[in-house]
């Protein structure tokens, strides 16, 4: 159980993708159809599994959701273990009520404890910099089995959690990840 900022007791449990079930791995699916209006491909969804999921539930639904991921990110030339955080969602019906805030204020416990950084890709920075994210400054880059590639569009769009390991970073310099299906970033 976690309680929002008014009180309200919310029940969260934290499980990792082998520990989901056929059904729930369905509902979750649903969920995030739902949240990003259809435009949740299967390579997001992909995207992520092989982690830990954070999932608020209002009774048997599930209301909200975010995972975290294990990702290798190079700053510079350090390579950095990242948490990154992928499937954050709430239902439509019950967005802006205080469910995403609590199962993001879970994962940044997780990437605290278990990561060197937090690390995620949006469009909303608001939302994540009142959570203490921050907006990475610098140029992105991906990188290829033969190759490192610029990938401007993605510029303003990342943004990290600094942890114990990483409170030295700058923000305005380079960050690499390594290709993956879909999105790279």
């Amino acid at each position: 159980m976690s309680t929002d900022e008014s009180g309200r007791m919310i029940d969260v449990h934290i499980i990792g993708t082998d520990e989901l079930t056929a059904v729930r791995s369905s509902e979750l699916r649903a969920l995030l159809d739902r949240a990003f209006d259809g435009d949740f491909t299967d390579d997001d969804w992909g995207h992520a599994l092989g982690g830990l999921h954070v999932m608020a539930f209002d009774g048997p639904a599930i209301v909200a959701h975010a995972s975290v991921v294990p990702r290798l990110l190079e700053i510079d030339d350090r390579s950095i273990g990242a948490g990154y955080v992928e499937a954050v969602a709430t239902d439509p019906s019950q967005q802006r009520t205080g469910w995403g805030r609590v199962v993001m204020t879970v994962i940044a416990d997780l990437v605290a404890r278990q990561h060197d950084l937090g690390a995620l890709c949006t469009g909303t920075h608001e939302f994540y910099e009142r959570l203490g994210w921050e907006r990475w400054q610098g140029p992105t880059f991906v990188r290829h089995a033969d190759r490192v590639e610029r990938s401007p569009d993605e510029d303003d769009a990342i943004m990290i959690l600094r942890c114990p390991a990483t409170v030295d970073v700058d923000t305005r310099t380079s960050i690499t990840c390594l290709t993956r299906p879909g999105d790279d970033w």
